[in-house]
């Protein structure tokens, strides 16, 4: 197939020309995940900009008949030429169609180079001296305008809401395959603490997970993830087994356009809508270094172990014994090599078994509790049994004593009684 039309329309011209033919080049911004249509094609949006319109952006809409004849952009900032693309317009937006019968596109690294190879073509590109020109004058024009994340307001870990639409710059960490896809994200933050809603003294019968999503992980694996800020799952809802070897790619940044951040038993969660957009970005990118720059200073200061939500000083903090023993996450404790260690860690109790202190000791007198602890790294399970116990609570108290242990514990106002669903976020020092 041949191109067709030896000129390239300006966005701002084309978005005049409805219903004709046009060849467009431009930077792509950002694409959605690719999806099957409901027939026989797979589609895929593509927005772009040019020096003639920065703004929004046009949405190109991209159909092919297989999953890996769609663009597969490597970074946010590289150049796409589009060929014989439709403009068409829908509820008063403008936007492209490219048809996969005779429309043609050509990727480009956008980084600048003098170097004009395409890494990915629809059909036959047929390179052109001119388009060499175009492409090195879109490159020269990227130096100076930032456009990865420059036109969206993005969000870190530590500012998520429940049930807000929310954009974020992340690290994919790992990409796993469960009933779905489930990317594991990272940006050196922590996400908020949250209450506990649920009812504390069910947790014989339904205790609280460990983890929103259950992410099985070789322990080698599990041990190479970051050891402090929050590793959040994210659910993509495709349902297509290619999309991990075609799109997700780990240890690489990315922006998300549009999430949705959710409590999963008092974890957070994310999922990507429909509306959803995504694109890569070059580890030089400006929010990139940024986010590596405030994660770098985080880890050297002396404060570095401590969760974002207790700074500058944990509050109710107790008295500990071995005070030589290093400060660290729940997570840098899991991942220790030694079976036995100790550490000091800022955590939350979430929730004790059994709940009435008047079960906390066996029949022969033995104390024996699990309590659930939690800090932005990982929720895990934390015995008191026997000895230990004795010296945790100083001995044999009164169960009113007791109790009033318990509910400091959960950060449980003495009014609230025994029939708690939620916690504060009350931290302190095991």
């Amino acid at each position: 197939m041949s191109q067709r039309g030896d000129d390239y329309t300006s966005i701002v011209e084309a978005m005049t020309l409805i219903n004709q033919k046009v060849n467009l080049m431009g930077v792509v911004l950002e694409t959605s995940f690719p999806r099957k249509t409901k027939g026989t094609d797979y589609f895929c949006l593509v927005k772009i900009i040019d020096q003639s319109y920065q703004s929004r952006g046009l949405s190109v809409n991209i159909f092919t008949e297989t999953i890996e004849k769609l663009p597969l952009v490597f970074n946010a900032g590289d150049i796409i030429l589009l060929f014989n693309v439709r403009m068409k317009v829908h509820n008063s937006v403008v936007h492209a169609v490219f048809n996969k019968n005779f429309s043609l596109f050509a990727l480009f690294d956008g980084k600048y180079s003098t170097t004009f190879l395409p890494y990915q073509c629809y059909l036959t590109y047929l390179h052109r001296e001119r388009d060499e020109k175009l492409i090195l004058g879109l490159r020269k024009w990227l130096v100076d305008h930032s456009i990865g994340t420059a036109l969206i307001d993005f969000q870190s870990l530590k500012d998520i809401r429940e049930g807000d639409g929310f954009n974020l710059v992340c690290k994919i960490l790992r990409v796993v395959r469960e009933d779905e896809w489930i990317l594991l994200v990272w940006d050196g933050t922590d996400t908020p603490p949250v209450a506990i809603n649920a009812r504390l003294e069910d947790e014989l019968e339904t205790p609280l997970p460990l983890e929103s999503v259950a992410v099985r992980l070789p322990r080698d694996i599990f041990c190479k993830l970051p050891p402090f800020g929050t590793v959040l799952r994210l659910t993509l809802n495709c349902g297509n087994e290619k999309l991990g070897m075609n799109v997700l790619r780990t240890n690489r940044w990315v922006k998300f356009d549009n999430l949705r951040c959710q409590l999963l038993d008092s974890l957070w969660h994310a999922a990507h809508l429909p509306t959803t957009r995504f694109c890569y970005l070059r580890d030089e990118d400006h929010i990139v270094s940024q986010r590596m720059r405030e994660y770098d200073k985080r880890i050297k200061s002396k404060w570095g172990w401590m969760p974002l939500s207790v700074l500058p000083w944990p509050t109710h903090v107790t008295v500990t014994d071995h005070s030589e023993v290093p400060f660290v996450s729940l997570m840098r404790a899991l991942v220790h090599p030694k079976v036995v260690g100790k550490f000091h860690c800022v955590v939350r109790v979430v929730a004790s078994f059994p709940w009435l202190v008047e079960d906390y000791r066996s029949p022969t007198g033995v104390y024996r509790i699990r309590l659930t602890l939690e800090d932005p790294t990982a929720r895990l399970h934390a015995y008191l049994y026997a000895e230990d116990a004795e010296q945790f609570f100083g001995g044999y108290p009164s169960l009113d004593v007791l109790k009033r242990m318990r509910n400091l514990l959960l950060g449980i106002c003495e009014s609230d009684g025994d029939s708690e669903t939620s916690t504060s976020n009350q931290e302190g020092l095991f």
